[in-house]
């Protein structure tokens, strides 16, 4: 059974830095892509940034661009996502997220629909 464990998250001042780790077990992620998806009550879950394991190709969200950084060690199976200077607009619940199925070579599912197994979620809060 695949699972992903998510560490990190809490809440942090304004301009503040947080990571977050996803270990995801049950599998051998190498050929997968990771997503890092946030979702605020009342909106539709987002793609903040996601990675194609075998290749590294990344996505990221226009706002989070040059603050975000999503990285894999494949030795330990782990998927980080580093916040920098983090806003406010930042605070939401944060999910990553596996893609097992088939993607094309050079691409980077980046629709929450698009992935199969999701942890559980952690809070981000940045306050102001």
């Amino acid at each position: 059974e695949v699972q992903l464990v998510q560490y990190g998250g809490g809440l942090v001042q304004a301009g503040e830095s947080l990571r977050l780790s996803c270990k995801v077990s049950g599998r051998i992620f190498d050929d997968d892509a990771i997503g890092w998806f946030r979702k605020v009550p009342g909106k539709e879950r987002e793609g903040v940034s996601c990675i194609s394991v075998s290749d590294g190709n990344t996505y990221y969200e226009g706002s989070v661009k040059g603050r975000f950084t999503v990285s894999s060690d494949n030795a330990k199976n782990m998927v980080y996502l580093q916040m920098n200077n983090l806003k406010p607009e930042d605070t939401a619940t944060y999910y990553c997220a596996v893609r097992m199925r088939y993607f094309r070579p050079g691409s980077v599912p980046v629709s929450p629909a698009e992935y199969d197994v999701w942890g559980s979620g952690t809070q981000v809060t940045v306050s102001s």
